[in-house]
Protein backbone atom coordinates (compact mmCIF):
# COMPACT_ATOMS: atom_id res chain seq x y z
CA UNK A 1 0.00 0.00 0.00
CA UNK A 2 1.24 3.41 -0.81
CA UNK A 3 2.18 6.17 1.17
CA UNK A 4 -0.67 9.27 1.16
CA UNK A 5 1.07 12.71 1.15
CA UNK A 6 -0.77 15.22 3.10
CA UNK A 7 -1.53 18.30 1.62
CA UNK A 8 1.83 20.35 1.33
CA UNK A 9 -0.26 23.51 3.34
CA UNK A 10 -0.76 21.17 6.73
CA UNK A 11 2.37 21.98 7.72
CA UNK A 12 3.84 25.16 6.07
CA UNK A 13 3.48 28.88 7.64
CA UNK A 14 1.69 31.32 5.25
CA UNK A 15 4.00 34.50 6.50
CA UNK A 16 5.94 34.96 9.69
CA UNK A 17 4.69 37.39 12.23
CA UNK A 18 7.00 39.72 13.58
CA UNK A 19 6.85 41.94 16.72
CA UNK A 20 8.65 45.53 15.94
CA UNK A 21 8.55 48.92 17.72
CA UNK A 22 7.95 51.77 15.24
CA UNK A 23 9.06 54.79 15.28
CA UNK A 24 6.31 55.87 17.58
CA UNK A 25 7.64 53.83 20.32
CA UNK A 26 4.54 51.51 19.95
CA UNK A 27 5.34 47.62 19.07
CA UNK A 28 3.29 46.52 16.22
CA UNK A 29 3.08 43.27 14.61
CA UNK A 30 3.68 43.13 11.10
CA UNK A 31 3.20 40.32 8.73
CA UNK A 32 5.79 39.30 5.70
CA UNK A 33 3.79 37.00 3.65
CA UNK A 34 5.19 34.05 2.31
CA UNK A 35 7.24 35.00 -1.07
CA UNK A 36 6.00 33.97 -4.66
CA UNK A 37 8.07 31.64 -6.14
CA UNK A 38 9.77 33.45 -8.52
CA UNK A 39 10.60 36.33 -5.35
CA UNK A 40 12.23 32.78 -3.48
CA UNK A 41 14.59 31.83 -6.17
CA UNK A 42 15.82 35.31 -6.18
CA UNK A 43 16.32 35.65 -2.85
CA UNK A 44 17.74 32.06 -2.98
CA UNK A 45 20.15 33.43 -5.87
CA UNK A 46 21.44 36.76 -3.95
CA UNK A 47 22.40 34.84 -0.43
CA UNK A 48 24.24 31.74 -2.47
CA UNK A 49 26.21 34.03 -4.27
CA UNK A 50 27.14 36.02 -1.49
CA UNK A 51 27.79 33.05 0.90
CA UNK A 52 30.01 31.32 -2.02
CA UNK A 53 32.06 35.21 -2.56
CA UNK A 54 31.84 35.58 1.26
CA UNK A 55 33.63 31.67 2.10
CA UNK A 56 36.63 32.77 -0.61
CA UNK A 57 34.84 31.34 -4.15
CA UNK A 58 35.15 33.46 -7.12
CA UNK A 59 32.88 35.76 -8.79
CA UNK A 60 30.67 34.73 -11.80
CA UNK A 61 31.71 35.42 -15.10
CA UNK A 62 28.25 37.15 -16.05
CA UNK A 63 25.56 39.32 -12.92
CA UNK A 64 23.32 37.20 -11.94
CA UNK A 65 21.16 39.80 -10.97
CA UNK A 66 20.83 43.87 -12.47
CA UNK A 67 20.87 46.77 -10.51
CA UNK A 68 17.43 46.66 -9.71
CA UNK A 69 16.80 43.25 -8.92
CA UNK A 70 19.66 43.57 -6.25
CA UNK A 71 18.32 46.80 -4.84
CA UNK A 72 15.44 45.41 -4.44
CA UNK A 73 16.30 42.19 -2.49
CA UNK A 74 14.65 44.06 0.67
CA UNK A 75 11.48 44.35 -1.55
CA UNK A 76 11.79 40.80 -2.72
CA UNK A 77 11.93 39.53 0.98
CA UNK A 78 9.00 41.71 2.67
CA UNK A 79 6.57 41.89 -0.45
CA UNK A 80 3.49 43.27 0.37
CA UNK A 81 4.66 44.71 3.76
CA UNK A 82 7.84 46.39 2.38
CA UNK A 83 5.83 49.55 1.82
CA UNK A 84 4.25 49.97 5.22
CA UNK A 85 7.41 48.79 7.27
CA UNK A 86 9.98 51.36 4.98
CA UNK A 87 7.14 53.93 6.18
CA UNK A 88 6.95 52.99 9.76
CA UNK A 89 10.37 52.18 11.23
CA UNK A 90 13.64 53.57 11.49
CA UNK A 91 16.79 52.19 9.33
CA UNK A 92 18.20 49.29 11.51
CA UNK A 93 14.52 48.10 12.51
CA UNK A 94 13.74 47.97 9.15
CA UNK A 95 16.79 46.08 8.25
CA UNK A 96 16.50 44.04 10.67
CA UNK A 97 13.43 42.71 9.65
CA UNK A 98 14.03 42.30 5.97
CA UNK A 99 17.18 39.87 7.09
CA UNK A 100 15.40 38.12 9.35
CA UNK A 101 12.80 37.45 6.92
CA UNK A 102 15.72 36.59 4.39
CA UNK A 103 16.77 34.31 6.56
CA UNK A 104 13.37 32.58 6.69
CA UNK A 105 13.04 32.38 3.14
CA UNK A 106 16.40 31.30 2.22
CA UNK A 107 16.61 28.97 5.55
CA UNK A 108 13.66 28.48 8.17
CA UNK A 109 11.81 29.37 10.97
CA UNK A 110 14.33 28.67 13.49
CA UNK A 111 17.33 30.11 11.29
CA UNK A 112 14.88 33.46 11.48
CA UNK A 113 14.21 33.12 14.97
CA UNK A 114 18.06 33.12 15.70
CA UNK A 115 18.69 36.04 13.56
CA UNK A 116 15.87 38.05 15.15
CA UNK A 117 16.62 37.53 18.86
CA UNK A 118 20.64 38.25 18.89
CA UNK A 119 21.21 40.24 15.57
CA UNK A 120 24.31 37.74 14.72
CA UNK A 121 24.39 35.60 11.52
CA UNK A 122 23.08 32.37 12.13
CA UNK A 123 25.23 29.96 14.44
CA UNK A 124 27.46 32.91 14.74
CA UNK A 125 25.69 34.51 17.58
CA UNK A 126 28.03 35.47 21.18
CA UNK A 127 28.80 33.07 23.48
CA UNK A 128 27.50 34.03 26.93
CA UNK A 129 30.95 34.11 29.65
CA UNK A 130 30.65 30.25 30.51
CA UNK A 131 31.00 29.49 27.07
CA UNK A 132 33.80 31.69 26.45
CA UNK A 133 35.79 30.10 29.24
CA UNK A 134 34.67 26.43 28.35
CA UNK A 135 36.23 27.08 24.63
CA UNK A 136 39.28 28.54 26.01
CA UNK A 137 40.05 25.43 28.16
CA UNK A 138 39.28 23.42 25.22
CA UNK A 139 41.87 25.29 23.17
CA UNK A 140 44.34 25.41 26.27
CA UNK A 141 43.68 21.65 26.25
CA UNK A 142 44.61 20.99 22.74
CA UNK A 143 47.77 23.14 22.87
CA UNK A 144 49.16 20.85 25.93
CA UNK A 145 48.28 17.57 23.86
CA UNK A 146 49.99 19.02 20.68
CA UNK A 147 53.62 17.79 22.65
CA UNK A 148 55.13 21.24 22.21
CA UNK A 149 56.27 22.87 25.36
CA UNK A 150 55.95 26.33 26.21
CA UNK A 151 59.06 27.93 26.46
CA UNK A 152 59.36 29.21 29.88
CA UNK A 153 60.06 32.94 30.80
CA UNK A 154 62.95 34.67 31.00
CA UNK A 155 61.41 37.68 32.74
CA UNK A 156 63.84 38.71 35.60
CA UNK A 157 66.90 36.87 35.11
CA UNK A 158 70.23 37.65 34.02
CA UNK A 159 72.98 34.70 32.90
CA UNK A 160 75.64 35.77 35.16
CA UNK A 161 72.96 36.12 38.23
CA UNK A 162 73.88 34.15 41.36
CA UNK A 163 70.99 32.09 42.89
CA UNK A 164 69.70 33.82 46.24
CA UNK A 165 70.17 32.38 49.87
CA UNK A 166 67.43 31.82 51.59
CA UNK A 167 67.90 32.60 55.89
CA UNK A 168 68.31 36.15 57.19
CA UNK A 169 72.21 36.92 56.56
CA UNK A 170 72.65 38.89 54.05
CA UNK A 171 76.69 38.68 54.40
CA UNK A 172 78.90 36.79 52.66
CA UNK A 173 78.46 32.72 53.19
CA UNK A 174 80.32 31.37 56.21
CA UNK A 175 82.50 28.61 55.16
Amino acid sequence: MAAQFQALDDFLSEGLTLPVRDKDGRITEYHIPDPSAEAGIKVERITTLAARLASGGSAPDKPVLDDKEELDLYRLCLGAAYEKLLADLNWSMFKHVALTAMFWITADEETALEYWATGEAPGKAGRNRAERRQMSRASSAKAAANGTKQQASTNGTRAASQPRRSGRARGPRPI
